[in-house]
């Protein structure tokens, strides 16, 4: 399985009571959610919701209060490179490919905490089967790609460092409603293969249709949560909080 870990309870992330401030800006206010292994959490909101502040604080890209604890283990001290090795990953919105380097060196850089070179070259061919457009464009500067073919290889890259939790922070933005759907196929396939998924999406619907539960925020603050079917079947709460 694509970076699965081994068993041991079924609350891979829980957070409680996140905070992040940016100045005397609140961006969010004491969320809490949690992720169990295999699901695919979906994190809905408008624009300025707090969705990106809310997995930065998680993987540490920025100072947050609050508990963040993964794999039953509190990680809220760590850098954010401790906590990849230690199996959190995230993909930021916008993608962030390395341009002036090949589709194959951002590959080989997203494998940087990784000292198992057979593994690495395995992963590679891995990722290059499940996105077969890098393999055509392998040699590729990465600037020069589509943003769809961004989108796939700042995955592929994510998924280099073997994460038992993927965190995908906006991963439609900007693509065309076909590419759209073809990228959270993909996102499935990863789920089929033991990834554990935390989704950033304003494309309510596509992220509905594949998630297994979803959260509603917005101003900084958890709304609401629920299976994605139940959301799915509630155009009231949609209407409100997403503006769909």
């Amino acid at each position: 399985m694509i970076g699965a870990a081994e068993p041991h309870t079924p609350v891979m992330l829980s957070v409680k009571g996140l905070s992040v401030h940016y100045g005397a800006i609140r961006a969010l206010h004491e969320a809490s959610i949690s992720v169990e292994r295999g699901e695919l959490v979906a994190l809905l909101g408008p624009n300025g919701a707090g969705k990106t502040s809310l997995i930065s604080g998680i993987a540490g890209l920025v100072r947050a209060a609050g508990e963040v604890v993964f794999e039953g283990k509190e990680i809220q001290r760590l850098a954010t490179e401790d906590r990849v090795r230690r199996g959190l990953s995230v993909t930021p919105e916008g993608r962030h490919v390395f341009a002036n380097l090949t589709v194959a060196e951002n590959l080989r850089l997203g494998a940087a905490t990784r000292r198992d070179r057979d593994g690495v070259g395995q992963d590679i061919e891995k990722y290059l089967r499940l996105f077969p457009i890098l393999r055509e464009r392998n040699r590729q500067l990465a600037g020069t790609l589509s943003g769809g073919e961004q989108q796939m290889l700042a995955i592929a890259r994510a998924m280099m460092s073997r994460p038992s939790l993927l965190m995908l922070d906006e991963p439609s933005l900007g693509l065309a409603p076909r590419i759209v759907a073809q990228m959270f196929d993909y996102i499935s396939r990863l789920k089929e293969e033991g990834v554990t998924l935390l989704v950033v999406e304003q494309n309510v619907m596509q992220a509905l249709k594949h998630a297994d539960r979803a959260y509603v925020i917005s101003s900084g603050t958890i709304r609401h949560e629920g299976r994605a079917e139940e959301l799915r079947g509630d155009p009231r709460l949609i209407e409100s909080y997403l503006g769909s």
